[in-house]
C-alpha cells in the first residue's frame, strides 16, 4: 500500500538521511529508493530550502507533534515537473507537507517521515482568482490612465512619511506639480490628445525618479511626488531633472505634435506643518509662486 498510494512517502534520520523512499518519489525524481538510501537529502536535491527543513525536522523532533506546511506557504518542497496533462500549464508539482515523528522503543523521536502531497490541481484552479484579486488590488491603488498611484494611496503616503520624519527626523521633501496651459490642450487638441500628454507626463517624471520615491497623480494634470531622505537642494535638482526631460518631449498626434511643461512647487518637511495636509499646503503655494512667476519652473517654498 505504501507503494502504490499517491503520496509521496519519505523517511529520514536526524542527520536527514534517507531511510525509506517509496514509488512516488522514485517516479517523480528518478532516483530509486536503493540509490538514495542512508545518503544526505541536502545532496541530491540542493534545492531544498536546507535551514527551514531542518528547523521544521527540529521542531518535530523537540515537540514529538507533527508540523504541515501548504503550498500557499510554500508552493513545493521538492522541484518536480509537473506531469498532470490538465494542470498542464504550471511548470512544477505544487506539495503539501506533512512532517511527522516517528519515535522507537524508548519513546525518543528518532526518525521523521515526510509526506508530499500532490495539490496542483487545486492550486491551479485558485491560482486564477489569487491573480484577479491581485489586480483588483493593484487597480484600487493605481490610477488607470498613467498607472501612477491614486490620490488616496498617494496621500496616505503623504502621511506615513510625515509620521516618519516626526519619529526619525531624516530629511524629506513633498513636490507638486502640473502642466501648465493644460485647458488649452485640451481645447485645441482633444480630450485623447490630452490624455495622451498626461500619461508622457506621468512616464517621463517616473523614469527620472528612483525606485524609493512615490509618485501619484493628485488629479486632473496634477501630480505629487515623496522624496524621501532628500532634502531641498536635492529635491531641486531632480525637479529640474524631469522639468527638462519634459519640456524636450513630443506628444505626437494626428493633428500636430504637443510640446509642453510643467511647474512645480517643492517643500522640504520641517517641525512646522502640525499635520501631512499642511505639508501638501506649502507645496501648494511653492506651486503657484512657480505658476505666477511664469510657469515652466521649480520653486522651493520658503517658511
Amino acid at each position: 500500500m505504501l507503494e502504490s498510494v499517491e503520496v509521496g512517502l519519505v523517511v529520514l534520520d536526524l542527520d536527514f538521511r534517507v531511510q525509506a523512499w517509496n514509488s512516488f518519489m522514485e517516479n517523480h525524481s528518478g532516483i530509486t529508493a536503493s540509490k538514495i538510501r542512508n545518503r544526505v537529502l541536502f545532496e541530491l536535491f540542493p534545492d531544498i530550502p536546507e535551514a527551514w527543513l531542518t528547523r521544521k525536522v527540529d521542531a518535530v523532533a523537540l515537540l514529538n507533534t507533527r508540523a504541515f506546511t501548504s503550498w500557499e506557504q510554500r508552493p513545493y518542497l521538492f522541484q518536480f515537473r509537473n506531469t498532470r496533462p490538465i494542470t498542464g500549464t504550471e511548470d512544477y508539482m505544487y506539495q503539501n507537507l506533512t512532517i511527522s515523528p516517528l519515535t522507537g522503543s524508548n519513546g525518543q523521536v528518532e526518525k521523521v517521515c515526510l509526506m508530499v502531497y500532490d495539490v496542483t490541481d487545486i492550486a491551479t484552479s485558485k491560482r486564477p482568482l489569487e491573480r484577479a484579486n491581485e489586480q483588483l488590488a493593484k487597480l484600487s491603488m493605481t490610477d488607470r490612465l498613467t498607472g501612477l498611484l491614486n490620490r488616496g494611496t498617494w496621500e496616505n503616503l503623504v502621511d506615513a512619511e510625515f509620521e516618519r520624519f516626526r519619529r526619525y527626523g531624516q530629511a524629506t521633501c513633498l513636490v507638486m506639480f502640473d502642466i501648465d496651459f493644460f485647458k488649452k490642450v485640451n481645447d485645441n487638441h482633444g480630450h485623447l490628445a490630452g490624455d495622451e500628454v498626461i500619461k508622457l507626463t506621468a512616464e517621463t517624471a517616473r523614469s527620472n525618479l528612483r525606485q524609493s520615491d512615490s509618485i501619484g497623480r493628485y488629479g486632473g494634470e496634477e501630480f505629487g511626488i515623496i522624496l524621501p531622505e532628500t532634502d531641498a537642494e536635492g529635491a531641486r535638482v531632480i525637479c529640474e531633472r524631469i522639468r527638462e526631460s519634459i519640456e524636450q518631449s513630443v506628444v505626437h498626434t494626428s493633428i500636430a505634435p504637443i510640446r509642453c511643461t510643467i511647474s512645480a512647487g517643492v517643500s522640504q518637511l520641517t517641525d512646522k506643518p502640525k499635520n501631512h495636509m499642511k505639508w501638501m499646503q506649502q507645496a501648494d503655494e511653492a506651486l503657484y509662486t512657480a505658476k505666477k512667476g511664469g510657469r515652466n519652473r521649480v520653486v522651493v517654498f520658503e517658511s
